[in-house]
């Protein structure tokens, strides 16, 4: 089995965000690659990850990366494939990181989510694989439908909290 999805991150303590990207692509049962690649420390193994995921399979790049966050646009400068930006919490209340991933020079775009939005991120790279996959496509309609499903039942659970004074209309 390839992987289609490449996760990587500046360090192993990004994993507790990273992780979500994971559990989204391994319940639609998508094939994934995880590791851990420093765009300051490993620049030259960064680098030859960058070149060599097309070879590899990789349809799509998630990148998470804090503080500076250079992880995802160095990426993006050494592939052709699309890139995903997760901006991860580390100072700044994360605006360091998102600012550096969502400012990229013309030419090196970088797709990015909010701070330590990784579950979408791996959603977002799910969407981008189903546009030539309708097996993938279906699996993210029911995902959906699911998650429709869950705010109407707990809305339909919060009808039956009572207050002195509330007055919700049935809908």
């Amino acid at each position: 089995m390839q992987p289609q999805v490449s996760i990587i991150m500046g360090s192993t303590s990004d994993l507790p965000v990273m992780d979500e990207a994971a559990k989204i692509l391994n319940e639609l049962e998508i094939p994934f690659e995880m590791n851990a690649l420093s765009a300051h420390r490993t620049p030259e193994l960064v680098e030859t990850f960058a070149r060599t995921a097309v070879d590899r399979g990789v349809r799509v790049i998630i990148a998470g990366a804090g503080m500076a966050a250079h992880l995802p646009g160095v990426v993006a400068a050494f592939t052709p494939l699309p890139v995903i930006g997760v901006p991860i919490k580390t100072s700044l209340e994360g605006l360091d990181s998102i600012f550096s991933i969502l400012q990229m020079p013309p030419g090196i775009p970088v797709a990015t989510v909010g701070v330590n939005a990784a579950r979408n991120s791996g959603i977002l790279a799910a969407q981008i694989l189903a546009t030539g996959n309708d097996a993938l496509r279906q699996k993210l309609i029911l995902f959906k439908d699911d998650m429709k499903a869950k705010v109407i039942k707990a809305n339909m659970e919060l009808g039956k909290v009572e207050y002195p004074f509330k007055c919700n209309s049935e809908q």
